[in-house]
């Protein structure tokens, strides 16, 4: 098989801007002579992590937060945006203690995640987090946010509640049992 040539980049401009994120007009050329003008939305360019923290007693922790897009408060794992300088792994120990009010003693790796990468430029690292100790920084959030603790081997009930649905969270969900299963 050989490997394509991406198209030849004509020209691209900022077309909008807001606080978190940025429309670029991007005017390519393919290998065939084809023209076509897309839009992507860039983000902060530093990158966000996901955590899905298990206890000891073998139980997910999750949180309920309002989520301005769907007018909803939505279920998912602790994320957040890297800060400045910050690595990933720091990160994700800072997410979670300001989102659950946890350190994490191990936190795994498990993948990458983009959503929806023909429009967006932003990538997501998921982290197992376990050997959970108490521990709270302040966050961001305007208001608290509601801790729900989650059997492990009732973590695939999630799938049935209408407030998880957000493909991150249900990516990181099926990511986190396979590399369960592989480490038993």
């Amino acid at each position: 098989m050989t490997k394509r040539v991406g198209p030849k980049l004509l020209h691209s401009a900022i077309t909008a801007r807001s606080r978190y994120f940025q429309v670029e007009e991007l005017h390519l050329e393919f290998a065939n002579g084809e023209q076509r003008v897309y839009e992507r939305l860039g983000g902060s360019g530093r990158g966000a992590v996901m955590v899905v923290p298990v206890t000891d007693d073998g139980y997910l922790l999750l949180v309920k937060e309002y989520a301005a897009a769907t007018e909803r408060y939505e279920l998912g794992f602790p994320k957040g945006l890297v800060d400045p300088g910050e690595l990933p792994i720091d990160a994700a120990n800072r997410e979670l203690q300001e989102e659950i009010g946890f350190s994490a003693g191990q936190l795994v790796e498990l993948s990458e995640l983009s959503v929806a990468p023909g429009f967006m430029s932003a990538q997501m690292k998921v982290f197992a987090a376990s050997g959970l100790t108490a521990s709270r920084l302040k966050g961001d959030e305007p208001e608290p946010l509601e801790l729900v603790r989650v059997p492990l081997d009732q973590a695939f009930s999630l799938l049935q509640r209408d407030d998880f649905n957000e493909a991150r969270s249900v990516a990181a969900l099926f990511l986190y049992e396979q590399w369960h299963r592989e480490q038993s």
